[in-house]
């Protein structure tokens, strides 16, 4: 057997800032492997994500636009994908670790329902009574129980620091379902860029489609902050076609957005003083953060979209059919289980729990896949 004459703790060891998660030291697996001679614990954990069938579902899942309105719009794989470009892009100019940063990126949305943001608020609001329904929480069900890749275990026995990226995504760490990852600990500076990271590829992205769509006014794009902030970096004549304009500024936001995140950061870890990877946990608060000025014009970007994009009288049409389209299914499945394949039936069995079982179904459906399930439970005329 040949041997491995470079030493991967050694080149973490080299490479990673002092405040950086080291495979090395990670808290391991919730069963127990051998490690690899070539590749890090993070190296195998972005590959696990990428192999399972959540991740190749996403190809088929909404971002805005429902994937039959447009070959070119983003889904959530592609959304996925630039989070992953944009967070490495981060770790790599501060000395983070990117397969670490990567593979949460990558698992952050596994859990997400079809049809977006409408299709979680629409599960949300129908388990309102029974705990509710949060996509970070079913990205860690996915990794940990539903994905079913290997003989000796359920899910695919990531690592600790991947599972707490995921469960403290975007959000408040004292929810019930944290418990196992230390809530009074922050995440790990890789976990914390993912936040932003997801922030700066959807708000972009979605300006991008929203343009592309028609259904953002260029003249009105033109007004906000951070696009007058972009234009003054940018700093020489831009295309006359609006379109190529429109691709060269929004590149420039996000460069933009990606620079001042990476320089304030480095300020908080100065200003707060921190030495190590302890330090990030035990700080008491979030490190990586945009300077104020820049939150500000970020903050109106995301009110811009809301207000002219996901509030589009077009985009109101499409939710209103997707939300009919969950509840519909919901109900059926739930008052008549029976219904279901025999595969979740036998879940039902098993774990003696209606809601659990019929949420996971509804919740790894692809757009199609629910549309044509809706068909064939609520249309005489389709083959079930």
């Amino acid at each position: 057997m040949r041997t491995n004459i470079y030493s991967l703790k050694e080149i973490e060891e080299n490479r990673l800032a002092p405040y950086a998660a080291r495979s090395s030291q990670t808290g391991g697996r919730s069963f127990k492997e051998d490690s690899h001679s070539y590749r890090t614990e993070y190296q195998r954990d972005r590959e696990r994500i990428i192999h399972c069938k959540a991740f190749r579902r996403l190809e088929y899942k909404t971002q805005v636009f429902i994937n039959h309105e447009g070959d070119h719009f983003r889904t959530r794989l592609t959304h996925t994908m630039e989070v992953a470009q944009i967070a490495r892009a981060i770790s790599r100019a501060m000395g983070l670790n990117e397969d670490l940063a990567e593979s949460i990126a990558l698992a952050h949305d596994l859990g997400h329902t079809p049809f977006g943001h409408v299709g979680e608020r629409e599960l949300n609001r129908l388990l309102a009574d029974n705990g509710g329904f949060e996509h970070n929480r079913q990205s860690l069900r996915v990794v940990e129980v539903l994905e079913k890749r290997y003989s000796d275990f359920d899910g695919l026995n990531l690592t600790w620091e991947t599972r707490e990226g995921i469960i403290k995504h975007s959000g408040t760490y004292d929810r019930p379902e944290s418990s196992d990852f230390l809530p009074q600990e922050e995440p790990t500076l890789e976990a914390q860029i993912i936040d932003y990271a997801d922030e700066i590829a959807y708000n972009n992205h979605d300006l991008d489609d929203g343009i592309a769509s028609g259904l953002l006014d260029y003249d009105q794009v033109c007004s906000i902050e951070i696009w007058g902030m972009a234009m003054a970096q940018y700093g020489r004549k831009l295309p006359a076609s609006e379109k190529m304009a429109a691709r060269e500024i929004i590149r420039t936001i996000i460069n933009l957005l990606v620079t001042d995140l990476i320089n304030n950061t480095f300020h908080s870890i100065s200003e707060n003083k921190i030495r190590n990877y302890r330090d990030v946990k035990e700080c008491g608060a979030k490190l990586a953060a945009f300077s104020p000025p820049v939150m500000k014009a970020n903050e109106e970007l995301k009110k811009f979209l809301r207000q002219n994009l996901y509030r589009h009288y077009k985009v109101a049409r499409m939710s209103l059919k997707s939300e009919k389209v969950i509840n519909d299914i919901f109900k059926i499945y739930t008052e008549h289980p029976e219904t279901l394949p025999h595969r979740y039936q036998d879940d039902i069995e098993k774990n003696g729990n209606i809601l659990l079982t019929v949420t996971d179904f509804i919740a790894g459906m692809t757009d199609r896949f629910a549309l044509e399930e809706h068909r064939k439970l609520t249309d005489p005329m389709v083959r079930v």
